[in-house]
C-alpha cells in the first residue's frame, strides 16, 4: 500500500474510531454481520443486465450496526460478526478487509447520522440516477464537457454517450473483459495504465465509490489536486468517505 493511501485509510479510521468513542460504541457489545447480498436484494430487476453486480463480476456487502445499513462493493466479499473495536484492528492491506472496514464505517455513520443515501438503489432507480447525474454535470459544466469516469458503470456511460461527442467521453476499467472494447460507442482503457491520461486529458472526472476498497481512490485525489480537475465519486459504498473527505457525491436514488 502507498504512502497516499496508508494516510488516506488512517484518516478513515481515525474518524471512526472517533465516533465510536464519542458515542460509546467501542467497547459495546454489538454485531455487525456483513453479508453478500444476491443481485436481486442489492440492485432487484434492471432492464439493463450488464451492471458488473449482475455479472459476478462485483458484490456488494451489507454491514447492520443497531439496524443501520451501510454498504460495500467489492470483488473480494466475506462475512464478519463480532464486536465493532474488532472491525477497527483490521490492517486494511486487501479489498477483503477494507469492505468490511468501509460496509461498517457506513453503518455507524448511518446509526449517528453522519452520512446518508446509504443503501443501494433497485430496479429503475439505477437507470433514472444515471440519467440525474449526466444532467447535474452537463447542466453544471456544459454539453461540450470531456467526462472522464472510472469504473464501468454501463447506465452512466451510456447516458453521458447519448448526451455528448463520442469523443468527449473517456471510461477505464480494471475487469480484462472490458478493456479495449467498446461498450455504448466508448473505448474502455485499462485504468492500471491509463488513470493519468484520463485526467490530462479530460475536464471532470467521475469515479465509482468502489475506488475506496480497491485501493485507488487516494490516486484519484492526489492526480485530482495535480491537474487541478474536479472529481466526483458516486455510490453507496462512498457515503461515509466522501463526508470524511469533503468529496463531491453524486448519489441520487439511493436510500
Amino acid at each position: 500500500m502507498a504512502k497516499g493511501e496508508r494516510k488516506m485509510y488512517t484518516k478513515l479510521k481515525t474518524a471512526l474510531i472517533d465516533l465510536a468513542e464519542e458515542n460509546g460504541l467501542l467497547e459495546s457489545e454489538v454485531n455487525i454481520t456483513a453479508k453478500i447480498l444476491t443481485p436481486e436484494e442489492a440492485i432487484g430487476e434492471t432492464e439493463r443486465k450488464d451492471f458488473p453486480l449482475l455479472q459476478g463480476k462485483e458484490f456488494l456487502i451489507q454491514a447492520d450496526f443497531k439496524n443501520a445499513l451501510g454498504q460495500a462493493f467489492t470483488d473480494a466479499p466475506g462475512n464478519f460478526k463480532g464486536k465493532l473495536k474488532k472491525i477497527l484492528e483490521l490492517k486494511l492491506t486487501d479489498n477483503n478487509e477494507r469492505a468490511l472496514f468501509i460496509a461498517t464505517l457506513n453503518a455507524v455513520m448511518r446509526y449517528v447520522d453522519a452520512a446518508d443515501k446509504t443503501i443501494h438503489c433497485k430496479n429503475k432507480e439505477p437507470e433514472l440516477c444515471a440519467r440525474e447525474i449526466a444532467r447535474t454535470i452537463i447542466d453544471k459544466y456544459s454539453a461540450d464537457v470531456k467526462i472522464g469516469i472510472v469504473g464501468f458503470q454501463p447506465a452512466i456511460i451510456d447516458n453521458f454517450s447519448k448526451n455528448l461527442a463520442a469523443q468527449n467521453v473517456k471510461v477505464t476499467d480494471l475487469d480484462k473483459d472490458n478493456i479495449n472494447k467498446i461498450k455504448y460507442e466508448v473505448l474502455i482503457w485499462d485504468s492500471r495504465e491509463k488513470t493519468d491520461e484520463l485526467f490530462k486529458t479530460c475536464d471532470i472526472i467521475l469515479a465509482t465509490g468502489s475506488t475506496v476498497v480497491n485501493d485507488s481512490l487516494s490516486q484519484l485525489i492526489s492526480l485530482s489536486e495535480k491537474y487541478q480537475k474536479p472529481l466526483y465519486v458516486y455510490g453507496t459504498t462512498v457515503a461515509g468517505t466522501s463526508k470524511i473527505l469533503n468529496l463531491e457525491r453524486l448519489c441520487f436514488q439511493a436510500s
